[in-house]
């Protein structure tokens, strides 16, 4: 992991991989061996003896499976995890996984699609199954009917650390690299039945792509501190039983590997786990490579020069901050069906499961600009920042009385757009894919278009025969109101959400202002108070409380596509093709009852982003270690960083829920004329000041 977490890598001697403590430079070759090794290890697993007798449970089934017992269309693994919620726990699992030798894992999904809404519409997942793994944000899932989580002593978010301590109830290991893994674990707080409460494990980094995860749990008890029985067919792996069951035969390798890296990693034993099995992440070119293509695909036929475009109107303002405003069209191809609005899915060459996006021809995205007073009357070209808008918007939040500031104190023209797939346009599809979960896939696809749509803004900002041609951004005397030789980003909210994608995909832009920023929606969502009023959709479609948590999580695969989660490993290094590497901010609210800062650190940790310190005035921050995994920041700093602002809100609720005390925090940074000056600084000097004075960073509250 390098920088992203301190003191987290745990070099063993690993049987199935090489140790490495580092990133991989070239993904795809560290990808095939990470699939070697998960099903055929070098070395054996951990010797165990068969006992003399078996337990009469697990001698039953061995007779079972040797008198021909049919290979399950569920997960065996644990008894009664499967009825809990459509066959998929635990999750994620390889064995919803195929051999494919063409993918870059050398894996394919194969996941059953038996879960409907209550129309009995089945959650087609078809294009789930397009995948070489799962996400690389993808919650751990399981049902541990009474499990006493304190008496358990799982490792919470409040102290990370204890999650790789040798004694960690809990353990993840990336089998490519034998490194432990950092997460936390809760029991899903939103359930009204015990029958239907997942126990959630998330991943404190987003894990590397291509590589496979040994989970495994030990010492977990119920509430009358007995320990969890293990389920016969795990016990028959554990013990090293044989069978003459080709299918459960079939599995042991990599049951063996599985074993063998929890052993290498956390030093323990087979015999000591209640669960374990391993699960595979989708690939590099998997999770990104329609968005890429895309990109690519477009910019080619594009050229180095600006997309057609049309003025539509420009109204000068009466505004103290806002001079004139600029609105008008640009022309982008379109890689979706129809006429690429809500509800249309990527126009795809063919059904083969490798196939890319074809051109299906243009469409017409809005944009609006604005031309502050300080530029119009100012001798000095204003920078050009690209700005996104939050959760369902619109393009017109520049006129927000925060980033009109903003345009007239540090000469700047925002230029906007709408964020195709989460905009106000998109309201009524996402209303239907609550309902039925099936048409999800029209959400991740429009969203691809919809960061193609901003890397063409860019252009048409930049590049010759676009605004730096038009009248409307020339003064009087033929000089030019704006600066074409750098791009930056500042976004708010899903704007820090999707511009965190943005950033990775985009060739011109720069440096990058992340605003209450987050990522990952299966985590996201059940924190958030947005998702109030489309729970009361989703809820009603999918009544069960376990199958909602587990189409969460599905979904992720999917989300990653389109949501800064799949792209974060490539923003601050690690580069796509062809793209350079961004310098990040983060501004965190503190309290936020929209965007978990949760996330955000999730995000930073693999960013391997410094943190402003101290986090928050003493007593106020919640972890053990304040900012677990980061190191501090230096000011002043070229690089990237996350500060938190605290405006005097209530902290987070400890279980997975959205705050809902007082009055929320996540519009406070943004309107700090503090917050403000170290944007500037960032984006414009290339340097980050600290304007806290070595202390805790305040912020103005605006109720």
């Amino acid at each position: 992991m390098g920088r992203r977490v301190v003191g987290l890598v745990v070099c063993a001697a690993v049987a199935v991989a090489a140790c490495s403590g580092g990133d991989d430079d070239d993904g795809a070759a560290d990808t095939t061996s990470a699939v070697t090794t998960a099903t055929t290890p070098e070395t054996d697993a951990p010797t165990t003896t068969a006992p003399a007798e078996l337990s009469a449970d697990v001698q039953a089934r061995l007779d079972e499976l040797n008198g021909g017992a049919e290979r399950p269309e569920c997960d065996y693994l644990a008894d009664g995890m499967a009825a809990a919620s459509g066959c998929y726990l635990p999750f994620p699992s390889d064995w919803f996984t195929v051999t494919d030798e063409s993918t870059a894992t050398g894996k394919r999904m194969a996941l059953p699609s038996t879960l409907s809404n209550v129309d009995g519409l089945e959650v087609d997942l078809t294009e789930w199954n397009r995948n070489d793994g799962y996400s690389p944000n993808t919650p751990i899932l399981l049902y541990v009917p009474g499990i006493d989580a304190e008496a358990s002593a799982l490792p919470t978010w409040t102290d990370i650390g204890a999650s790789i301590t040798d004694t960690s109830p809990v353990m993840l290991v990336d089998i490519s690299s034998g490194e432990r893994i950092p997460l936390w674990a809760e029991l899903d707080s939103n359930a009204d039945d015990d029958a239907d409460r997942m126990l959630t494990v998330r991943p404190a980094i987003s894990l590397p792509e291509g590589h496979s995860f040994a989970v495994g749990f030990r010492g977990l008890v119920d509430t009358s501190g007995a320990a969890m029985p293990v389920d016969p067919d795990f016990a028959l792996y554990q013990l090293g039983v044989e069978t003459t069951s080709e299918w459960f035969e079939s599995r042991r390798a990599e049951m063996d590997a599985t074993f063998t890296a929890l052993n290498a990693g956390f030093g323990v034993s087979a015999t000591e786990l209640q669960y374990a099995w391993s699960f595979t992440v989708a690939s590099t070119d998997n999770i990104a490579g329609r968005m890429l293509h895309i990109r690519d695909d477009a910019l080619a036929a594009l050229g180095d020069a600006a997309p057609a475009f049309t003025i539509t109107s420009v109204t000068p303002f009466s505004d103290e901050d806002i001079a004139v405003q600029v609105q008008g069209t640009f022309t982008v191809p379109n890689y979706l069906t129809g006429d690429g609005g809500p509800g249309n899915r990527f126009n795809y060459a063919s059904d083969a499961v490798d196939s890319l996006p074809e051109q299906n021809g243009t469409i017409e995205a809005p944009f609006m600009c604005n031309i502050s007073v300080a530029t119009m009357s100012g001798t000095e070209p204003a920078h050009l920042v690209i700005y996104g808008h939050g959760l369902l918007g619109s393009h017109d939040e520049i006129n927000a009385g925060n980033v009109r500031a903003m345009s007239n104190e540090h000469n700047v023209v925002h230029c906007a757009t709408k964020w195709a797939g989460m905009s106000e346009d998109d309201v009524g599809n996402a209303v239907a894919t609550l309902q039925n979960m099936a048409n999800f896939p029209t959400m991740a696809d429009r969203l691809q278009q919809g960061v193609l749509n901003q890397i063409f803004l860019g252009r048409l900002m930049t590049r010759p025969g676009g605004l730096v041609d038009d009248g409307n951004f020339k003064r009087a005397d033929g000089s030019s109101l704006i600066d074409t030789a750098h791009l930056d980003y500042d976004g708010n909210s899903q704007g820090g959400i999707m511009g965190l994608m943005l950033a990775a995909v985009s060739p011109d832009i720069e440096r990058v202002v992340l605003g209450v920023p987050g990522m990952n929606y299966s985590m996201l969502l059940p924190r958030s108070v947005d998702f109030d009023d489309y729970e009361a959709i989703f809820e009603p479609a999918y009544p069960n409380d376990a199958d909602r948590v587990v189409i969460i999580a599905l979904t992720q695969m999917l989300w990653d596509r389109g949501e800064g989660a799949g792209y974060v490993q490539h923003v601050t290094s690690n580069p796509y093709p062809n793209t350079p590497a961004k310098t990040v901010l983060m501004h965190v609210a503190f309290g936020d009852h929209q965007v978990t800062e949760l996330s955000a650190l999730v995000e930073a940790r693999t960013m391997g982003l410094t943190i402003q310190r101290p986090v928050a005035a003493e007593g106020r921050w919640q972890e053990v270690e304040p900012g677990w995994g980061l190191e501090s920041t230096e000011y002043p700093s070229d690089g990237s960083a996350i500060v938190v602002w605290d405006s005097g809100m209530a902290p987070i609720p400890f279980e997975n829920h959205p705050p809902r005390e007082g009055d929320d925090s996540h519009e406070d940074p943004r309107r700090d004329p503090d917050v403000r000056d170290q944007k500037a600084s960032f984006l414009f000097d290339d340097t980050l000041v600290d304007v806290c004075g070595g202390e805790a960073c305040p912020a103005d509250h605006s109720p």
